[in-house]
């Protein structure tokens, strides 16, 4: 699969949580890594997810907050990955943030130039890659 988006995290389906319109769904990737995903129930049933099935995490980084400082904060984002900055590429307007998960696994974010700077990002620091689970988009195998 060739996609845009530079945040795509494989995994298992862990839970499914069927509402009246929506659908919550938990993937487990291999390092244990838990993302949780909002999509319609239209898409569970198109994409057949189940607990087991093998489905993959797909997110835009500009959908991608980062958070410094203590994780004890309260968030309505149900995805917070923390881990340590391990690259920054900054532009005139934007800049890319890279941050590496404990598992190896990389999260990245573009954010504006101005708000890198008034964090203080450096490479080396504790960072948390946030993002709301209606930013997670689910893929699988045709």
């Amino acid at each position: 699969m060739k996609i845009s988006a530079r945040n795509v995290f494989p995994g298992k389906v862990t839970q499914v949580k069927i509402g009246a319109v929506n659908s919550e769904v938990d993937l487990t990737t291999p390092s244990g890594q838990q993302i949780v995903s909002i999509v319609t129930n239209e898409s569970v049933k198109s994409l057949a997810l189940a607990v087991g099935k093998d489905a993959t995490a797909l997110i835009k980084a500009s959908s991608v907050l980062v958070l410094l400082g203590s994780t004890n904060v309260k968030l309505s984002a149900r995805n917070c990955l923390t881990g340590k900055i391990t690259a920054i590429h900054e532009g005139p307007i934007s800049a890319e943030v890279t941050i590496t998960l404990p598992s190896g696994a990389a999260v990245h974010a573009t954010i504006t130039h101005d708000a890198s700077r008034e964090l203080g990002l450096k490479t080396g620091l504790t960072a948390t890659a946030v993002f709301k689970a209606q930013s997670v988009i689910l893929a699988v195998a045709a």
